[in-house]
Parts: C-alpha cells; structure tokens; sequence
C-alpha cells in the first residue's frame, strides 16, 4: 500500500481526473482492511451481547430508520435480500425484533425493534463509541465531514449496482 499519502498533492486548479482516480483508489485501500478490521473487533466483543455483525447491522439500521421491510433493509445496506432475511431470523429468535403487519404491502411484513433490541443495540453503539474516542490525531468534526462527503460521492457513484 503507498504510505506517501501526503506527496501528491493537487496543484492550484485542482486534481485531474487522473490524480483523482488515482487518490480514490487509495481510499478503496483503506476502506476495505478498515471494515474488515472494525468487522472482526465488533465481532471479539459480540460475546457481551451475543450479535454477529450482520445482526448489529439490522439492529443499527432499525433504530435509525424505524420500521423496515426485509428488502428495504437490503437495499439500504446493500445486501442480498436472503442475507438480511437470516440477519432478521437470527435477530427474532433472540427476542431483538419482530414482525408486524405493513399496512402498504400484505406479505412483506415490516421489521422493528423490540424493547430488548433497542436496548441491545444502544448498549453495542456505547460501546464502539467508547473505542471510537480513542482516535489518534488531530482530526475535525470539518475532516470527519469531509471523509463522509467523499465516501458519499464514491456510495452514490456504485448505487446502481445490485447486490441481489
């Protein structure tokens, strides 16, 4: 992996598309070892809750978003609609959610929290926030920002992919 993250930086007009590329590629780099890391630390401290990360991904999901289908909640995370479904299975058969009627749809049923969920899952977020804080650096509410905007750009770019 390049290390000399800082040693090209854009001229005065700003990064050509090729400069760019170049530079997006390296966030790729990083992202993906990233998510596989936090994936596999969530997953050392799952015991305390007993969640898989897919699990923890319907639970945050949810108290985010409220109530969902289980193909909404695909497409929001961009995942099979059977993966989420063995997520939300997993997820029922630990009293975290539950099925209720979708008054727009009668054989999609929605998916929400129970009161042991949304426990569960804040309890996990206080958690990753704890280690979240230990962040070296000199980093910005204005950096974190503008990572998110990046990673939003690179997100909306790759949205027409189906994933299931």
């Amino acid at each position: 992996m390049n290390d000399d993250r800082t040693a090209h930086a854009p001229d005065s007009a700003g990064p050509s598309r090729d400069q760019l590329a170049e530079r997006l590629t390296e966030v790729f780099d990083l992202v993906g070892p990233l998510y596989r890391r936090v994936q596999r630390k969530v997953e050392e401290a799952a015991p305390i809750e007993g969640l898989s990360v897919g699990v923890r991904a319907v639970l945050d999901l949810l108290r985010a978003r409220g109530p969902m289908t289980v193909p909404q909640m695909g497409r929001a995370q961009a995942l099979s609609r059977q993966f989420v479904q063995r997520m939300v299975n997993d997820a029922a058969r630990q009293g975290l959610v539950e099925s209720i009627a979708n008054p727009a749809h009668r054989r999609s049923s929605l998916i929400r929290l129970t009161d042991p969920g949304r426990a569960t899952i804040a309890a996990v977020r206080a958690r990753e926030q704890e280690l979240l804080r230990q962040v070296d650096g000199d980093l910005s509410i204005a950096d974190v920002e503008t990572c998110l905007r990046v990673l939003s750009a690179m997100h909306a770019l790759f949205a027409d992919v189906d994933v299931d």
